[in-house]
């Protein structure tokens, strides 16, 4: 498909963004989840900070400490057998895995959707036991004039997903565990369906290790129920290995159109859609056969981890898809599909 990539991209950096501490950097700037709020675009930005490390033999990292209520810094030796340190995302000891940095959300706004000032302060940051290790992936639904925020909250207990909601991105509240660990990639319709709400998920299977897409539904927004798997990978196609929800899904004349993540053997993130029925949102009508955006310019190909195409978000306006996404876990980027396109890639 042909993919216009704004040529300011990356339309920001980790240098553009403040530490939330003087004591901190930030590693990358990725994944938000975007709206319209009044006359601006707003992001809410995952923010990955580590401590500034003086120490060549050290590997350090920062967590929530749940007694003390701050962030603590741990230390870790590379020269330690026991420990791998072989995926820059994780430290992998025997008593447990850490994240090599810490993530929170924080504010950004622009008027023309490219341009955007970023707020100093995070806007949400580790508050609990499930964010003991960060906050990520946001993704926002408007709702009833209220913009309701679901994150994965990362902790001692696993990956879990948390809501959140606010009417003006001044004063959040957060309603707590809404999908229990290890669940990920959650999105919200952003309107009821047959009078229930509806949301796309993935849970790990510990013992199978399947990462598929589900449905699920609720009448609240807080209590999900009806648990159906949607569809899984597809051996031996670009989302072989795992698959997940990117964007909030939107209406189109067809049905909701998803734009949802895939990763090949190679660990390669590309994005692709699929249409679900307008009336009953289990039912996939059509799914593109091929990537609609995969990493291709350099700054996809290459960061903190690189081939990644990633998005929480996306604004549907003008026949076009105009998607923020995170690259190589490292940036922020802009991109427009066109609808037209991505219709005939679903071959409908």
């Amino acid at each position: 498909m042909k993919v216009f990539r704004s040529p300011d991209n990356p339309i920001i950096k980790p240098e553009d963004v403040k530490p939330s501490r003087d004591d901190f950097e930030v590693i990358g700037v990725f994944n938000a989840g975007v709206t319209r709020f009044k006359e601006e675009v707003l992001l809410l930005l995952r923010i990955a900070e580590r401590p500034i490390n003086q120490k060549p033999d050290i590997v350090q990292t920062a967590i929530f400490d749940i007694n003390k209520g701050q962030l603590v810094i741990k230390e870790f030796s590379k020269g330690d057998p026991e420990i791998d340190f072989s995926d820059p995302r994780l430290i992998i000891t025997p008593g447990g895995t850490y994240l090599t940095s810490i993530s929170h959300l924080r504010l950004a706004r622009s008027k023309d959707g490219i341009s955007f000032e970023i707020e100093d302060r995070p806007a949400l940051g580790p508050e609990n036991d499930y964010e003991t290790f960060g906050l990520e992936d946001p993704r926002i639904s408007l709702i009833n004039g209220r913009y309701y925020i679901n994150y994965v909250g990362v902790g001692r207990f696993g990956v879990t997903t948390y809501l959140a909601s606010t009417q003006d991105f001044n004063s959040f509240e957060r309603h707590g565990v809404i999908f229990c660990p290890d669940n990920k990639d959650v999105v919200i319709f952003p309107e009821k369906v047959e009078g229930k709400y509806y949301a796309l998920h993935r849970p790990v299977s510990p013992l199978f290790g399947k990462q598929e897409i589900w449905i699920s539904e609720s009448p609240d927004l807080f209590c999900w129920g009806n648990h159906r798997c949607l569809m899984g990978p597809r051996p031996g196609y670009w989302d072989e290995l795992k698959i997940g929800a990117s964007a909030v899904p939107f209406r189109i004349d067809q049905g909701w159109l998803e734009v949802y993540h895939g990763v090949d053997q190679n660990n390669r993130y590309c994005l692709g859609a699929i249409l679900l029925d307008s009336k009953e949102p289990w039912k996939v009508v059509a799914r593109t056969q091929r990537p609609i955006f995969a990493p291709e310019a350099d700054y996809e190909i290459n960061g903190f981890f690189g081939n990644v195409v990633f998005s929480c978000g996306l604004l549907y306006e003008d026949k076009k898809l105009k998607i923020y996404y995170g690259a190589a876990d490292t940036v922020i980027c802009y991109a427009e599909l066109s609808l037209e396109e991505t219709i005939k890639a679903l071959n409908l």
